[in-house]
């Protein structure tokens, strides 16, 4: 008996009753945290809003049109999950259920890293260690108070994946497969890269196959069919990468037909940054012996890297969570080979615990939150006074608590010029007029209603004015 071999059988004879306490409380923290953030009117139209309408209305069996955008929910990231996710709107039409499956999708990263680390063969007290390493990494909880977005789900999904695939069930492994693809379009990529390393580097050939030809065929479906045919143009996001080409298939050639223009995008300065924010938290455990896994998060370096887009570069927003899983795994066996910076528990936690204080953003709730708290109860107020399903011109902090209707949209700069013959209700917030939206904006829609017979103020204080139409109550 091999000592690799003796010391797994005592992985798995030890309970990690830590574990699911840990995962348990992380999910609490997490719902509290995204659900007092909805309640402080700090979430916005995008992305809460966003899923929040077209959940709303696939439960109510009307189309699931984007008023914000005008399009077809398919026609965005082809998130086929979110057709699932109705039926929790079924019970009650809330939007905690969001918060919820959000909260629960990222929190079920501690247990499933536990349960790969005891796979791996690695002690008790270090699996635990890990499973707080995934909990504390920052973009976890950066993601969870960032509205809602269907990706999420990748946590068990991958996690669970590359779990099935080393203990042999293809039929979880199938699954957890599935599940990613239908989250959205673009995991495809990640999905399909996680295959090659089954295949190539884990020698799992029909997991490996499965994934990648699953990712591809998905990646080609949902950019080719389903979202040209519900939006009528080109997959989400392909904007941001104009200067390789105006569709999916022109940018992917041109990446490697102009290696020049790819490159003179890669080093910069905000790259560099990226990168450091990105490996700070976990480079105590990467060993160069041990980067495998770290081949499934190429498509997610190679788009968050070439894109001029802010908020691809960061751990406030979803684009990196997709690496999370291969980070983990890359520690995990680096860990199992004594080949990390440290071996206890307790540094382990430290450094993470370290890292989760410098770079996530839980000083939010006191630095930007409370900024508004003065005008909370007037619109907790006005928001209660709109009681029918009409349509509603209202600020992007307030859309999301006003989304289940069929038609909503956002009093931004660049639509103040908006018609008003389709609201039933205008909203604002004169002294915190919201995301891309000013004072002057606010003070000219306010003119522009006041102008129209057919509304009356029904509403105002503290600068948060409603206008109702007439008859429309």
């Amino acid at each position: 008996m091999t000592p690799n071999f003796r010391s797994r059988m005592k992985a798995k004879r030890f309970p990690l009753n830590l574990v699911p306490l840990i995962t348990g409380i992380g999910a609490i923290i997490f719902f509290a945290c995204s659900s007092l953030r909805h309640a402080l009117f700090q979430s916005t139209a995008y992305d809460l809003g966003w899923y929040d309408q077209v959940v709303y209305l696939i439960s109510s069996g009307q189309p699931p049109i984007i008023s914000f955008w005008g399009n077809h929910i398919m026609g965005d990231h082809a998130a086929v999950i979110l057709y699932p996710l109705a039926l929790l709107y079924k019970i009650a039409p809330n939007v905690h259920w969001l918060f919820f499956v959000q909260s629960i999708a990222l929190a079920s990263g501690c247990w499933l890293t536990a349960q790969l680390a005891r796979q791996e063969g690695l002690k008790p007290p270090q699996a635990e260690a890990m499973a707080v390493v995934y909990l504390l990494y920052p973009v976890v909880f950066n993601l969870n108070l960032f509205d809602f977005h269907p990706e999420v789900l990748l946590v068990p999904g991958l996690f669970g994946a590359v779990l099935a695939a080393r203990a042999g069930k293809i039929g979880w492994f199938c699954a957890t497969v599935g599940l990613t693809l239908l989250s959205k379009a673009v995991l495809s990529l990640t999905v399909a890269a996680m295959g090659f390393w089954l295949l190539i580097f884990e020698k799992r050939r029909w997991y490996g196959c499965i994934a990648l030809t699953a990712g591809i065929a998905w990646f080609l479906i949902a950019t080719q069919v389903v979202i040209p045919h519900f939006s009528g143009g080109e997959a989400a996001g392909v904007g941001r990468y104009s200067f390789l080409g105006d569709s999916v298939f022109e940018i992917i050639l041109n990446l490697f037909l102009k290696p020049g223009i790819v490159l003179g995008k890669i080093f910069t300065l905000p790259n560099l940054e990226y990168l450091i924010l990105l490996f700070i938290p976990i480079i105590w455990g990467i060993s160069a012996r041990h980067l495998a896994p770290l081949v499934a998060i190429l498509p997610t370096l190679a788009m968050n890297l070439i894109t001029d887009l802010p908020a691809q570069k960061d751990l406030v927003h979803q684009y990196s969570l997709t690496a999370l899983p291969f980070f983990i795994l890359a520690i995990i066996s680096a860990l199992a080979a004594k080949e990390t910076w440290f071996q206890r528990k307790r540094w382990i936690i430290l450094w993470a615990l370290i890292s989760f204080l410098a770079l996530a953003k839980y000083g939010y709730f006191w630095s930007k939150y409370a900024q508004e708290l003065d005008t909370l109860a007037a619109t907790r107020e006005a928001v209660a006074r709109v009681e029918t399903k009409g349509g509603v011109l209202t600020a992007a902090q307030i859309a999301p608590h006003l989304t289940h209707r069929p038609l909503i949209k956002l009093a931004l700069d660049e639509l103040k010029d908006i018609e008003l013959s389709a609201f039933d209700y205008v909203l604002l917030n004169l002294r915190h007029p919201g995301w891309q939206s000013s004072p002057e904006t606010m003070q000219y829609l306010t003119k522009r209603v006041q102008q129209i017979p057919a509304f009356e103020e029904v509403y105002r204080q503290d600068d948060v004015v409603l206008w109702e139409r007439k008859g429309s109550g």
